[in-house]
């Protein structure tokens, strides 16, 4: 694969070698952890959390006349909150670590329809990206864990990896790349939607957190255009 030309330094993207592996799951994990904040916000954005703090704090008040009494109140439940969101976005990316990212070699370059690449800089992983069969729909490579080292976001790094596997999924044959992204992730969202990938569905995670937070899924395709 080409070498591309950053406003930082140049980068070329490559497929994955074993020596690649710390590197890889390091960023990973560094790169989905900077989404807490952001979760934690748009917790706070719901209706029913708007609704326990300000009866909380309106109950308080009421019952002990006091100013100081509500407000740590709701300073204790913020913060308590805040470590809950953490220990369970923690457990997720555990949950990736031990899923298709414990074994990359197996899941990703054992079999002709998968690969996995790395962008590479100063002969450091900046960034990496995957691809697999959808287990939705034959036909449709399934775009997995792109990420991007911070100092190296907005040089077109994301852009080169979502090409690379664009034009693996023209010689595979596949009609379409498809790819999952959540409500947290603005900026990958404006990305790929600069790429050319189309937002055609959103879905709540189907599980009790993901219902209580208002996890959104957006779910992102990209026709892939015929050999010539």
């Amino acid at each position: 694969l080409p070498a591309f030309e950053g406003a930082m330094a140049d980068y070329r993207i490559r497929e994955y070698r074993d020596e690649d592996y710390e590197a890889v799951r390091e960023m990973f994990a560094t790169g989905m952890s900077e989404y807490v904040p952001t979760l934690c916000v748009h917790v706070l954005k719901q209706p029913w959390v708007i609704l326990v703090l300000a009866c909380t704090f309106c109950v308080l008040l009421t019952s002990s006349k006091s100013l100081l009494l509500p407000i740590l109140a709701v300073t204790l439940l913020l913060a308590m909150g805040r470590q809950l969101l953490g220990y369970f976005w923690t457990m997720y990316i555990e949950h990736c670590l031990k899923e298709d990212l414990l074994d990359i070699r197996t899941t990703y370059m054992g079999s002709k329809g998968s690969c996995f690449w790395v962008a590479e800089a100063e002969e450091c992983v900046v960034g990496t990206v995957a691809a697999r069969p959808s287990a939705e729909q034959e036909g449709e490579l399934m775009l997995k864990r792109m990420s991007v080292r911070k100092d190296y976001r907005g040089l077109g790094v994301a852009k080169a990896l979502c090409q690379a596997v664009i034009c693996f999924a023209q010689q595979q044959g596949c009609r379409a790349v498809v790819l999952n992204t959540l409500m947290v992730q603005d900026e990958a969202r404006l990305m790929y939607e600069r790429v050319g990938f189309e937002k055609y569905r959103d879905d709540v995670l189907p599980t009790v957190y993901g219902r209580l937070a208002n996890v959104t899924i957006s779910k992102y395709r990209y026709g892939v255009p015929r050999r010539s």
